[in-house]
């Protein structure tokens, strides 16, 4: 019996709490995804049909969009395969031979910390860093906005439909955030946003205030404000004394050989000086030692960058993703 029901569920929330059950231990984008996908289709194909109950349908489409574990297992090999196209890594094969030689080929230490100039996804990263503060802002304001209508209208007619506008476009733009947050730092997110409750308005709305993810998306729009603040100081403070370390050196060297740089460069207005002048190997060391430094405070936060979207990524997959 119990396997009969299984492989026939008799509703949508049946095919849907197996198919849940399918892709238990994968990643939760992909699993909003999927669910999304199957009732938007099964609810399309029993509107189609208004004259066969849920049952029926679903029998009838079994072959043609097949059972909760055929679902799950097409998504878990498509998943795997984009992952790959997008990340693609060596894999050596199999024998002692091939595993000393993938072993002799891997980088040192130092190779791999200058490859973060390029990994284009450090560079992604920097760019989702820069751009949090302009978005932090942003979210903080619809939200402290939203927040404070609803409250100043609830004794008005026009309360209740305001507040429902205002969540849904926070569920908006928890979606426009999540594919940002792939496209710059390669977390999945959904691609999907979550279907509605099945039902009258009223039954939508108690749906929508039940959902935990309704809550954690005002959350996470109103931490971002802060978050992309550190994010946005952080990089603008490190790439900026990086450049000046490495303008600074360009600057020594021409000390060093002699050339006659301006002197708005070195005195303010009022003669006072803001660096001695150095010559010959003096001006050398200093210069290469601003080199050096200045180039490992860049490749540093390159790599800070990926941590730093790999961080935002877990983070925002655990506010906006549903459970």
């Amino acid at each position: 019996m119990t396997a009969e029901h299984s492989l026939n569920p008799h509703r949508i929330d049946d095919y849907l709490k197996q198919l849940r059950q399918a892709l238990e231990g994968a990643d939760p984008a992909m699993i909003q995804d999927a669910l999304s996908d199957a009732e938007e289709h099964l609810r399309a194909e029993c509107a189609a049909r208004p004259t066969e109950n849920e049952e029926t349908v679903l029998r009838t489409i079994a072959g043609s969009y097949g059972s909760p574990e055929d679902v799950a297992a097409a998504y878990r090999e498509t998943e795997r395969t984009v992952q790959a196209a997008l990340s693609p890594t060596r894999r050596p094969a199999t024998g002692t031979a091939s595993v000393a030689d993938a072993a002799a080929t891997q980088p040192g230490p130092i190779r791999r910390f200058f490859s973060a100039w390029s990994d284009t996804r450090s560079w992604t990263s920097l760019v989702f860093m820069l751009v949090t503060l302009v978005t932090g802002t942003f979210y903080f304001t619809v939200v402290v906005t939203g927040i404070s209508l609803s409250l100043g209208l609830a004794i008005l007619i026009i309360g209740v439909p305001f507040f429902v506008a205002f969540i849904g476009f926070t569920r908006v733009l928890a979606l426009v955030e999540g594919r940002l947050i792939e496209g710059l730092t390669g977390e999945r997110m959904p691609r999907r946003a979550q279907p509605t409750a099945h039902g009258g308005w009223l039954a939508r709305i108690g749906a929508m205030l039940r959902d935990p993810r309704t809550w954690t998306t005002l959350v996470y729009q109103l931490l971002m404000l802060p978050i992309g603040t550190l994010y946005f100081s952080v990089a603008i403070t490190i790439s900026a004394l990086g450049v000046g370390l490495l303008a600074g050196s360009v600057v020594g060297v021409l000390q060093s050989v002699g050339a006659d740089l301006p002197g708005g460069w070195w005195t303010t207005s009022d003669a006072v000086t803001l660096a001695v002048p150095l010559s010959g190997i003096e001006a050398f060391l200093v210069a290469a030692t601003s080199l050096v430094v200045g180039v490992l405070l860049l490749t540093a936060l390159l790599h800070l960058a990926r941590l730093v979207g790999r961080f935002h990524g877990q983070l925002a997959k655990r506010l906006l993703v549903a459970a």
